[in-house]
């Protein structure tokens, strides 16, 4: 089974710059996106052999996810359950005959940090939702989860350590969903590996120079070790400033 996820930065925008060409050339079983960035009605997606989950911020033109699945769930499930996280359209979750898939768009905590609180109640209350989960069947979440996490993660870690996605409390957060049984799937096959990222400011030319971020991520729980086969960050496609990155299961 394979599996795409990509913050889009506005789908109407990765539209027209080729989101429909890798859409088709990929073939997922189940493809993600994040930062949509409409409302409902906004716009008509053609996808034919898929179905089609969307969850819309209540603010117009922020945030917003959607997954597209080939099978159909059992169930969906639209947030957390908990109001104040639930406005922003960041979580999706379908349920399958062995596993849970979600989709999620962490919050940003912002220039000079200003939601870094907000994201540390955030982190808290996605974990327990996880892990509720994971009492019933292994979950797959992947998105935008906007942290680096080590410093192999990003191109210039010393200059970027107290900034928005690279704080020492984003990073412990992180390292307790590995702890508490989460495997980082690029991680898992490529440990060492430096240089690839998957998110590049617009400004100062960055994604020529690959000054870049790895802050889009596909989690599983460690009862899916075996089932992995390959994970893949697709560096070469533009449409917006993340790429997207790839999960495959046996």
């Amino acid at each position: 089974m394979k599996f795409i996820s990509w913050n889009v930065n506005g789908i109407r925008a990765c539209m027209t710059k080729g989101f429909m060409d890798f859409f088709k050339e990929v073939d997922a079983d189940i493809f993600c996106l994040q930062e949509t960035k409409l409302q409902a009605g906004q716009i008509e997606m053609d996808l034919e052999g898929y179905h089609q989950y969307w969850n819309y911020a209540e603010k117009k033109g922020y945030s917003g996810t959607a997954i597209f699945t080939k099978k159909e769930p059992i169930s969906v499930v639209y947030g957390i359950g908990i109001e104040e996280h639930d406005k922003e359209g960041r979580v999706i979750t379908l349920e399958f005959d062995d596993f849970y898939f979600i989709t999620v768009y962490t919050p940003n905590s912002q220039t000079e940090l200003a939601r870094l609180s907000y994201r540390m109640t955030w982190e808290d209350d996605f974990k327990k939702y996880l892990k509720k989960l994971e009492e019933k069947k292994p979950v797959i979440f992947c998105g935008d989860l906007n942290v680096a996490h080590k410093e192999i993660d990003l191109k210039n870690p010393k200059t970027n350590r107290k900034n928005a996605g690279f704080t020492d409390e984003e990073r412990a957060k992180f390292t307790e969903l590995v702890n508490d049984g989460f495997i980082d799937t690029f991680r898992y096959f490529y440990p060492e590996m430096e240089g690839i990222y998957s998110w590049w400011s617009y400004r100062f030319k960055a994604r020529e120079k690959n000054a870049g971020w790895r802050i889009d991520y596909f989690m599983v729980s460690d009862s899916l070790k075996d089932r992995l086969e390959s994970a893949k960050i697709h560096t070469e496609i533009y449409g917006s400033d993340h790429c997207p990155v790839e999960l495959v299961l046996k």
